[in-house]
């Protein structure tokens, strides 16, 4: 699907886009790969690492629709993964978090409409179903203006979905890291915001894998959900670091319990893959959909009324030797 094609992935420089690309050069031979991004330095660093002949590195803000157009021009699949996400700065610079993540989500649509995209996938979080912060507020908008976008096409090929996960061992965001650090410094005892606090848990690589496979399978206007383990926070702490003790430090501001995918007052909307779920959209689109099967021939069953995907409530749990393994598998550099 990838061969010969030119993807372009905005915010490529975090942890998604770098394994994205690392994905995208062991797996495919596209003809170019264009990381969209502001930060020149990241850029410079990442040129250092993938210096493929295929690759481009446009420095470029999504909010500024005119570069987004120029970059996004003969491009055939767009990554949508830029975006502001860490939450207390989001709460304290509220119309930054909205232009970032709202306003750059319609240039990203304008730009790929005007251009003739085929496929375009906008990264979300777990943090997007029933928000009680800025940042998932932004992120639940800009999920809806994706999906809606697919009736905006026209008569044109191009589709637009969403992938939705949660925390993603490896990424900056990523717990582990930061317990990695403190366990390495001889810290006495780690952190911990709750007793009861749970986490669905991913590797970037199977985040990137799993979108990519979602290219294949996207009909347009679907939000993709992966089925993942869950992990108490507690555990986590135990299998990094078995002798130390914890430290009850409290909720932190924006943060849930538990994590949430597929809210409840979704489920009429909700459908059950194997490995997946689907949430359909809530609008009728210009074109007919058959989202009970999708283009690879996988077919799904509906959830039962007020099901609820809750990293809490989780039907499947990873041990520590699992998380262990999983940890082994990431490189944090």
């Amino acid at each position: 699907m990838f061969n010969n094609s030119i993807i372009l992935i905005t915010g490529g420089t975090g942890s998604f886009g770098k394994k994205y690309t690392q994905i995208l050069l062991e797996k495919y031979k596209p003809m170019k790969i264009i990381i969209f991004s502001r930060d020149e330095l990241k850029q410079f660093e990442m040129q250092q690492i993938f210096n493929d002949p295929c690759m481009r590195y446009f420095i470029g803000d999504v909010r500024d629709l005119a570069r987004v157009e120029e970059a996004m021009e003969g491009v055939d699949y767009v990554i949508h993964a830029a975006a502001m996400k860490q939450v207390p700065a989001a709460e304290y610079n509220p119309m930054e978090c909205i232009k970032t993540n709202i306003y750059g989500a319609e240039n990203i649509i304008k730009a790929s409409i005007k251009n003739n995209v085929k496929r375009v996938i906008a990264l979300s979080t777990d943090k997007a179903a029933n928000p009680i912060n800025l940042y998932g507020a932004t992120k639940l908008a800009s999920d809806k203006l994706f999906v809606s976008a697919n009736n905006m096409v026209g008569g044109k090929e191009i589709r637009f979905s969403v992938v939705r996960y949660g925390n993603v061992i490896g990424s900056r965001g990523s717990v582990v890291p930061f317990f990695q650090k403190l366990i390495a410094e001889g810290a006495t005892e780690l952190p911990i915001t709750h007793v009861d606090m749970t986490r669905f848990t991913i590797t970037l690589r199977a985040g990137v894998e799993f979108v990519l496979k979602n290219f294949e399978r996207m009909q347009g206007g679907e939000i993709f959900i992966p089925k993942i383990p869950s992990m108490y926070v507690t555990e986590l702490a135990k299998a990094m670091a078995p002798n130390l003790n914890h430290k009850i430090v409290g909720i932190r501001p924006g943060e849930k319990l538990h994590e949430i995918m597929c809210p409840a007052d979704d489920s009429h909307l909700t459908l059950e893959f194997d490995d997946h779920y689907v949430i359909c959209p809530s609008i009728q689109f210009n074109h007919e959909v058959n989202f009970m099967k999708n283009p690879l021939g996988e077919v799904s069953k509906g959830v039962e009324q007020g099901h609820e995907y809750n990293s809490g409530t989780n039907t499947e749990w990873l041990q520590h030797e699992e998380f262990l393994q999983m940890v082994d598998d990431v490189d944090f550099s």
